[in-house]
C-alpha cells in the first residue's frame, strides 16, 4: 500500500544495506543447534527468524547440526530436533547438512593456516593455557611453542590425526595476538585430540575442531551472508571475522547478534532438566511443564502461537526478560477460534431429575463454538442422572452464589431450569447425590420468557459419559521463592502437576484423537495427551486456563 511505513528491526535494516550496497547477490541464513539435547522455547525464536529472514529476502534457509562435539551428542537429540523444526513450520526442504559433512574441509583449512604461519601446534596443557592466557586486566604470554616451523607444524598436525599421541597431549591452536583485549583472539584452541566415536563418522577421526573454529567455516563453505546468533557469541565474532578472512573465502559471511529469548521462572537449562528427568519428577524431556518445544507441543501449544509470541517479543540488541503469561496469551487467542467448546465435568458429583422419565433420553443442539458460527453445533445426549461440578452445589451457601444450593434454580446449559430439592451425603460428610425438578416448559431454545434464573452450570449425561483422566499443570519452578535455591539447586513447586483421575465427559469425545485440542466451558483449554493416551484411556492435559492478567499494549 502506497505509503504504508514498516517497521524493521536492526538484522532486517542491516540485511537491506548489504543487498543495497551489492555486498550479497541472495540472502542465505541457517540454523545450527548441536544435538546434545532437546531444543527449547528459545531456539523457537532464532529458527522462526532464521526461516523468516529468508523467506522474507526470498533466499535461502538452510538447516545444520553442529555435530563437532561428539561427547554430548545423540541420534535421540537429531531426530528431536527435526521433528519439531518441522512442527514450527521451518521449511528446509530435503536437505539436511551436518558439520561432520565439512571435517575434511575443516582439517585442510587448519593446514591452510598452518602454511600461511597462523596456526601451531601447542604441547601445552590445558590449565597451562590457561595460565599462560593472562586475564581481563593482563596480557597473555606467547606458549614456548608458537614459534615452531611451518613444516614442524605441519608434521606434527598429521601425526595427530593419525593417533600419535594421547589425548589431550597437543592442541592446535590459531597464532593471532596474545595481548589483544579480546581473549577469545589470545591464540585460541582450534583443534584437539579426542578418542570419541563420532554418531555419523564413525571413528574415522581422533582430532575433532572447536566450535568457534568450525562454524564460520561451516557458515563459508554452505554459502552463508548472514550467520543470526544471539549475544553471548558477540566477543566471538572477531575470531569468526578472523577465520573467514584469513582461509580466504570469496564471499564471507557476516556474523549479526541479537538478544536471546529469556522466560521467567521457567527451566531451560540443560543440567536443571536432566535432574528433574533423573529424579523422577518428569517423565522426560517432553514433560508438559517444561517449555521445550516438544514439551510446548506435547501441552497442546500451536506453532501459530508460537510464532504470534515471537513476534510480540520482538527482535532487539538489549536483553530483556518475556513473561510467560504473553505465550498464555498467544495460545488463547488462537485457540479460541479454533477450539470447539464443550462440557467436561472433572470433578464430578451425581445429579438426579427426581421428575424425570427414567428411561427418556433427549438430545440437545450445542453450538460448538459461539464465536464461530460456521463450526456448527452437535447433539448432546440428556437423561435423568447427570454428573456436575462438586463446586456448582453448597449446602450452605454464601452471598451472590448463583449455583446450586437447597431451593434454588439454575439453569443446566443448552437444557432446562432445574431446582434443587435435597442432596445425599455420605459417613464422611461428603455430598454424593444432589436431587432437583426440572421444568419441562423450559427446554432450551423453547422460548421461554418466564421467570429468570441467574446460574447456568454445566453437565455430562452419567448414561454416555466418557471417563478421562486430566492434568493440571502449575510452574515447575516456585514463583514466590525465586527459581533457584541459595546452593544453586532448583526451586521446585511440588504442586506443579495434579492429576484428577474420575473426570467425566459428554459423548462427543469418544472422537477426539492424541494432540486434539477443545475448550473445556469454565475449566480452560485442553488436549489429548500424545504421549499416555491409549485406546483403554483418555488423558487430557491443561494448556492454558481461560483467565489472564496479560494485556498485549501494556508490553
Amino acid at each position: 500500500m502506497d505509503g504504508e511505513v514498516t517497521s524493521r528491526n536492526f538484522i532486517q535494516q542491516e540485511i537491506d544495506n548489504d543487498l543495497k550496497e551489492g555486498k550479497y547477490k541472495a540472502v542465505v541464513t541457517r540454523f545450527p543447534p548441536e544435538p546434545n539435547g532437546y531444543l527449547h522455547i528459545g531456539h523457537a525464536k532464532s529458527i522462526l527468524l532464521n526461516y523468516g529472514l529468508a523467506k522474507e529476502y526470498g533466499g535461502t534457509f538452510n538447516f545444520r547440526f553442529d555435530d563437532t562435539n561428539p561427547t554430548k551428542e545423540k541420534t535421540e537429540f537429531v531426530e528431536s530436533i527435526i521433528s519439531d523444526i518441522k512442527w514450527l513450520g521451518a521449511d528446509f526442504g530435503n536437505k539436511v547438512y551436518f558439520a561432520s559433512d565439512y571435517f575434511d574441509d575443516m582439517y585442510e583449512a587448519a593446514k591452510k593456516l598452518i602454511q600461511k604461519g597462523k596456526a601451531y601446534v601447542c604441547d601445552l596443557t590445558a590449565d597451562e593455557i590457561r595460565q599462560y592466557r593472562g586475564t581481563l586486566t593482563e596480557p597473555g604470554k606467547n606458549s614456548p611453542y608458537r614459534d615452531r616451523t611451518v613444516e614442524e607444524n605441519l608434521q606434527l598436525f598429521e601425526d595427530m590425526k593419525n593417533g600419535k599421541f594421547e589425548d589431550g597431549a597437543k592442541v592446535l591452536r590459531a597464532k593471532i595476538d596474545m595481548a589483544s583485549p579480546n581473549m577469545n583472539m589470545r591464540d585460541p584452541v582450534i583443534y584437539r585430540i579426542a578418542r570419541m566415536s563420532h554418531h555419523r563418522t564413525g571413528d574415522k577421526w581422533c582430532i575433532y575442531p572447536m566450535y568457534d573454529f568450525a562454524h564460520p567455516i561451516e557458515d563459508a563453505i554452505e554459502g552463508v551472508t548472514h550467520s543470526i546468533c544471539t549475544l553471548e557469541f558477540e566477543d566471538h565474532r572477531p575470531l569468526y571475522d578472523w577465520v573467514v578472512r584469513e582461509l580466504e573465502y570469496e564471499c564471507p559471511p557476516r556474523q549479526i547478534e541479537f538478544a536471546k529469548l529469556y522466560l521467567k521462572n521457567v527451566v531451560t537449562g540443560k543440567r536443571y532438566i536432566k535432574q528433574l528427568v533423573e529424579d523422577g519428577i518428569v517423565d522426560g524431556w517432553d514433560d508438559p511443564r517444561l517449555v521445550s518445544i516438544a514439551a510446548l507441543r506435547r501441552r497442546g501449544f500451536t506453532p501459530e502461537s508460537i510464532k504470534m509470541f515471537m513476534e510480540l517479543s520482538g527482535v532487539a540488541k538489549s536483553q530483556g526478560e518475556s513473561d510467560y503469561a504473553m505465550l498464555e496469551y498467544c495460545i488463547r487467542e488462537d485457540l479460541k477460534m479454533k477450539a470447539n467448546r464443550m462440557m467436561a465435568v472433572l470433578d464430578p458429583v451425581k445429579l438426579v431429575i427426581d421428575n424425570y422419565p427414567e428411561d427418556k433420553v433427549e438430545y440437545f443442539d450445542i453450538d460448538n463454538n459461539q464465536e464461530k458460527p460456521e463450526a456448527g453445533s452437535r447433539k448432546v445426549e440428556f437423561g435423568r442422572e447427570l454428573y456436575i461440578e462438586r463446586e456448582d452445589f453448597m449446602e450452605v451457601p454464601p452471598k451472590k452464589y448463583f449455583r446450586l444450593f437447597p431451593g434454588n434454580e439454575v439453569r443446566l446449559k443448552g437444557a432446562y431450569f432445574v431446582k434443587c430439592v435435597d442432596f445425599e451425603k455420605d459417613e464422611a460428610g461428603n455430598v454424593t447425590v444432589v436431587h432437583c425438578t426440572y421444568d419441562p416448559e423450559t427446554r432450551s431454545g423453547s422460548g421461554f420468557e418466564g421467570r429468570k434464573v441467574k446460574g447456568t452450570i454445566h453437565w455430562v449425561s452419567a448414561k454416555s459419559a466418557v471417563d478421562a483422566e486430566v492434568r493440571l499443570y502449575e510452574n515447575i519452578v516456585d514463583e514466590e521463592k525465586g527459581k533457584l535455591n541459595s546452593d544453586g539447586t532448583l526451586n521446585y513447586n511440588p504442586n506443579s502437576l495434579t492429576i484428577l483421575s474420575n473426570c467425566k465427559l459428554e459423548s462427543a469425545f469418544r472422537d477426539a484423537h492424541a494432540g486434539d485440542a477443545f475448550q473445556f466451558l469454565r475449566h480452560g483449554y485442553f488436549c489429548v495427551d500424545v504421549k499416555d493416551t491409549t485406546d483403554e484411556k483418555l488423558v487430557f492435559n491443561r494448556i492454558v486456563s481461560l483467565k489472564s492478567s496479560y494485556k498485549p499494549n501494556a508490553q
